[in-house]
């Protein structure tokens, strides 16, 4: 099959400076946690993309100086020639694909605390950021930037632009976004300079363009030199002789860079949640720049349909389809998309469990893609997959995320599969989920793991079916996996920060029985110590259907791990808008009937809330009734020819969607497999610095 005409312009080489991208897919520069500690890790989770199409490969964020030290989150570093070697493995990587390499120079400036290096962070007039969030604040305020600052900050800009050249890099960048360096320059708020880097516009973007003319001095026609930059606060502030400073910057900018590189400025927004944002939010605040440059132009907005880049291209919106989501959760989307494909893309959820991978300062993980970071360490590529060793059966009790990616693995290794759900549709936990606020697109998960089953003569599929032991072991299978997901618990939460006692009485709910349909009487008590999505997703729903709602946690915010995903202050503001009261550091002690009795987690001070319905988002256990049936029975296992007996996901162990596809996915690597190594008792290959 081949490319659909329409989509041609896509395939378009683009001119950017001295180099040429091959086609319009430009992966931009995206955290991935893997550091040049983990340079082998990073090469190969970077070379997937090139191979899988895209026409540009970009690091992350890379320290220009110690000085710039973001630790512990993982970043990476160009700090002296030692670390050349460490990304040159990442351009061989890209280059054996034939699409280019882009390194993106960083300074954090005010925004890093240097908490390794100790040195006192840098920015244009003294001015700290303060964060809200505990993993972001620290002590060490920045100083100012003299002179002699200005002229080491563009000297260590040049030598990392010299060493990124010597590795290998075709495009090098100047980062002037998201609150670091360059930006804090532009900003009036961090630069209340009074010298020639500080008022007036043409004075604030001095240092951006004084940077850039020494990346091109260093690099000269070997590379093109890149303008990454946010332009949100910048739209919002009025221009003197133009709409905004956002048009004012670009004017004054517009063909020193040979590409622009537009975004928004907080990760909220930037990295917006698919919960909150539609695919191409970034389109109202990045529309205008084309309109001043004639350099090329690359930006973001979760693109997923190729139709989308398309009308992006073609009404003078970008000219690069930047995607770092999208880019994740498949890598081979573009070739999809040039083999006529588009119908197996496997679309980006916008779930942002990506992120929240960067904030715990591991390699990358996907919710869609369990490839994601275990190219390298586990040999797990997106698109190929090892030959079936033998003529065995698996029965997969479970259609939930966990059995569905165990299913579509096992079926693409050749193996005969069979999944039965005792639900009448598949979807597990996500037949639920999805309809809650915002996270229709979270079905995404179910629909492609569904549309290459049914595509498949070697699966069987039964919805609607529930099975009991005796059936398993008449059903022929050679090996059962389990995947029966968890359920939610009455648990409460003691003062040691343990679940404790389930609350048996009348009006006490939890999530599994608002997707069994029931709809609380109000006033109602929403108690959240899961702390992601699920409490304040609820909250909001129930809102709709009920007066008097109130969200109540142990924590210090209402879904309080969604900070990590970039959702936390689109919750809050959702749940104010839907009208629901937050209670934060409270923890539920009783509930009788008409009241809740809420006592302070830190002092115990208890004050009580009018509650007709109290639902508990909580502790989940696994449902393993059926596992310890079947395991309990050794000598029906024997006769039946059943070898193995296998849980995976929820019902295994408890966790988010991302868990539950890994472990599904991770079974059916590994089934029927023999690892012949020293290292064979270790679940992965360990990298190491070059």
């Amino acid at each position: 099959m081949g490319r659909n005409p329409r989509f041609d312009v896509l395939f378009e080489p683009v001119r950017i400076g001295p180099v040429t991208a091959p086609n319009r897919f430009y992966q931009v520069p995206h955290a991935s946690g893997m550091t040049n500690a983990l340079p082998q890790v990073r090469a190969r989770f970077r070379g997937v993309k090139a191979e899988g199409g895209w026409g540009v490969v970009c690091t992350g964020a890379v320290s220009i100086h110690p000085s710039s030290d973001d630790s512990p989150l993982p970043f990476a570093s160009l700090w002296d020639d030692k670390d050349i070697r460490a990304h040159a493995l990442m351009t061989d990587a890209v280059h054996e694909h034939g699409a280019l390499a882009g390194i993106e120079l960083w300074h954090g400036g005010a925004c890093t605390l240097n908490r390794t290096s100790r040195l006192a962070p840098l920015s244009p007039s003294g001015m700290p950021w303060l964060s809200t969030h505990l993993g972001f604040m620290g002590n060490l305020r920045p100083r100012a930037m003299d002179a002699a600052d200005i002229r080491d900050l563009l000297n260590w800009q040049a030598a990392g632009a010299r060493r990124a050249m010597q590795a290998g890099f075709d495009i090098v960048y100047v980062y002037a976004g998201m609150g670091y360096l360059p930006y804090e320059f532009l900003l009036p708020e961090y630069n209340h300079r009074t010298d020639a880097y500080g008022g007036s516009i043409e004075n604030r973007v001095r240092l951006v363009r004084e940077l850039l003319e020494v990346t091109r001095d260093a690099v000269g026609n070997r590379c093109a030199v890149a303008l990454r930059i946010s332009l949100e606060e910048l739209r919002g502030k009025s221009g003197v002789d133009a709409p905004s400073e956002a048009h004012e910057v670009v004017q004054l900018l517009a063909e020193i860079p040979d590409l622009w590189d537009v975004k928004m400025d907080s990760s909220p927004t930037d990295c917006a949640p698919s919960r909150f944002s539609p695919e191409g939010s970034h389109e109202r605040i990045v529309n205008f720049v084309k309109q001043l440059t004639k350099k090329p132009v690359v930006g973001v907005g979760r693109f997923t349909s190729p139709d989308v880049m398309v009308s992006q291209v073609k009404r003078g919106i970008l000219d690069l389809i930047g995607g770092a989501r999208p880019s994740i959760a498949d890598p081979f989307l573009p070739r999809k998309i040039n083999e006529g494909r588009e119908h197996e893309i496997r679309e980006c959820i916008g779930c942002n469990i990506c992120i929240s991978s960067w904030h715990d300062g591991v390699p990358v993980r996907c919710t869609q893609n369990p490839t994601a970071g275990e190219e390298w360490r586990r040999g797990w590529h997106p698109e190929r997959f090892e030959a079936a060793k033998s003529g065995s059966s698996i029965l997969i009790v479970g259609g939930g995320p966990a059995g569905l990616e165990c299913a579509v693995t096992l079926a693409r290794r050749g193996y005969r599969v069979t999944i039965a759900d005792a639900a009448k549709e598949f979807g597990g936990r996500l037949r639920f989920e999805t309809r809650l606020p915002g996270l229709a697109t979270w079905g995404r998960v179910v629909d492609w793991r569904l549309g290459q089953l049914r595509e498949r003569p070697n699966v069987n599929l039964y919805p609607g079916s529930e099975l009991n032991a005796d059936d398993i072991l008449a059903s022929g299978h050679s090996h059962v996996v389990i995947a029966t997901g968890a359920r939610w618990t009455k648990m409460l939460f003691s003062t040691l920060e343990f679940p404790v006692g389930e609350l048996e009485v009348p009006g006490v709910y939890t999530p599994d029985d608002l997707a069994a349909g029931i709809v609380p009487s109000g006033p109602v008590v929403v108690f959240d110590f899961d702390n992601y999505y699920m409490g304040g997703a609820v909250a909001e729903q129930l809102a709709k259907q009920t007066a008097g709602v109130t969200y109540v946690t142990t924590a210090g915010n209402a879904s309080a791990w969604t900070f990590m995903t970039n959702e936390l202050p689109l919750v809050h503001r959702a749940l104010v808008k839907a009208g629901v009261s937050i209670h934060t550091l409270q923890r539920v002690t009783a509930f009788d009937g008409a009241a809740v009795t809420l006592a302070d987690v830190y002092s115990g001070a208890e004050k009580r809330l009018a509650c007709g319905s109290l639902v508990i988002v909580g502790m989940r256990k696994p449902r393993h009734d059926l596992y310890r049936a079947l395991v309990a029975r050794d000598a029906d296992l024997e006769a039946a020819g059943i070898a193995s007996i296998t849980r995976i996901g929820d019902s295994l162990a408890p966790g988010a969607i991302v868990h539950a596809v890994h472990s599904g996915h991770r079974y059916a690597r590994e089934f029927d497999t023999v690892v012949d190594s020293i290292d064979a008792e270790l679940p992965y290959t360990r990298d190491f610095p070059v």
